[in-house]
């Protein structure tokens, strides 16, 4: 039986004002020829599945024509609940979706065994899934008084690490002679990331050491990290990444999808996804961006979007209105300026001034806008870390209620 993990697709995301439902056709349809060229039986998605919440109506008809076009092929879809979703959201039609071969866990149910799931079915298993979304604190942490933010950040691993073993020991029980590959969205220690990923559990800081999970598991496939990349633990651990490039930081990632085999001990092979788009950051002085400009060679099906960061010498508000003019002039079928900003290495203003120019405050994550306002108050760095954690457990709310 052949699965592939996949994670993190982010469905309604918008870079910059510019939405990505095109690339996420591409994807489909290249994912789609996939599952027929390599004989894919099932299909793991391990959490963030849309961009918001409460995703727009064009993001969730993009999510179910996705899932309707995977059944055509015959290939069973197992999605979990991201940091991202709304566990409700996604629940919703799971007995529907259910008919389509496509199984849904947007939140941790009541019943963990609710979340074991033989393939290709219950009759003729080969291979169990132990599919935990991703757990919020409350699934995790029972509130105590008196709690320290370091008691705090150790219970919410404690009560990972539990679930997980909890979904072993039922794989174990039910399922004792088949290999059993758990799902997980999660911040596991010493990953590399990327900056369009949402704090997790407190701010990245309760990070799980992937050691943790149960030795029963033949394999963890988790979601959350964008860059494609394989943890260090005892048991083949891997994050698949996104398979769009979410933010200019991951420009360079190389995006993939992992096969597994059950003929084959479930050995990992690397599939990697064509880039769909040119993601270009170009810096240097005004006359450098200028012929750089000039001299761009397209790549992809779409058209490729840019960065540009002028860096001069000295500060001048001529070089700046000259800038603006640049990008606002520039006409290119290719390519579009998505953004630019300015810095001068001797600074006469303000780094933080200049940046205010080309900067809007759609382009900020709201924990930036949070930060920002927190260190301009005289608070202690104790309160400072309370007072993020807090954010962070409001936000997660906010995302869970929608």
């Amino acid at each position: 039986m052949k699965i592939l993990h996949t994670a993190d697709w982010h469905i309604g995301k918008r870079l910059h004002k510019h939405y990505l439902y095109a690339d996420f056709d591409l994807y489909i349809g290249w994912l789609s020829d996939l599952v027929v060229e390599k004989k894919i039986d099932a299909i793991l998605i391990s959490g963030d599945v849309f961009d918001l919440a409460n995703p727009s109506a064009e993001a969730r008809k993009q999510y179910y024509q996705s899932l309707v076009a995977l059944n055509k092929l015959n290939c069973h879809v197992i999605i979990t609940g991201g940091n991202h979703d709304s566990p409700s959201m996604l629940d919703a039609p799971k007995d529907l979706l259910s008919a389509l071969k496509v199984n849904v866990i947007g939140g941790l149910p009541e019943n963990m065994e609710d979340c074991i799931i033989p393939l290709p079915n219950s009759k003729q298993p080969e291979v169990v899934i132990a599919a935990l979304p991703y757990l919020r604190d409350a699934d995790v942490r029972k509130s105590e008084e008196g709690q320290t933010y370091e008691d705090r950040l150790q219970a919410i691993q404690k009560g990972i690490q539990m679930r997980f073993d909890e979904a072993a020991e039922i794989c174990e029980t039910k399922y004792p002679d088949l290999p059993a590959i758990a799902m997980g969205h999660l911040y596991a220690a010493g990953v590399s990331t990327s900056e369009s990923e949402r704090d997790i559990q407190i701010g990245n800081q309760a990070a799980f050491h992937a050691e943790q999970f149960n030795s029963h598991f033949n394999y963890v496939a988790l979601g959350h990290i964008h860059q494609p990349q394989q943890v260090n633990s005892n048991v083949p651990t891997y994050y698949s990444g996104s398979p769009l490039m979410l933010s200019f930081s991951e420009r360079r990632d190389e995006k993939r999808v992992l096969l597994l085999d059950t003929t084959n001990n479930l050995a990992v092979e690397n599939i990697q996804i064509p880039k769909f788009r040119q993601l270009l950051k170009i810096s240097g002085t005004l006359e450098e961006i200028e012929n750089k400009l000039s001299h761009l060679d397209a790549i992809g099906h779409l058209k490729s979007l840019v960065e540009i960061e002028m860096i001069e010498k000295d500060f001048s508000q001529n070089k700046l209105t000259l800038l603006d003019q640049l990008v606002s002039d520039f006409n290119h079928k290719d390519f579009e300026i998505v953004k630019h900003r300015a810095s001068f290495k001797n600074e006469q203003v303000k780094t933080s001034e200049i940046y205010k120019i080309n900067q809007n405050l759609e382009d900020l994550k709201p924990k930036e806008v949070f930060d920002n306002l927190i260190e301009q108050e005289s608070y202690s760095e104790k309160e400072k870390t309370e007072l993020r954690q807090t954010f962070i457990e409001l936000e997660e709310l906010l995302n869970t209620e929608l």
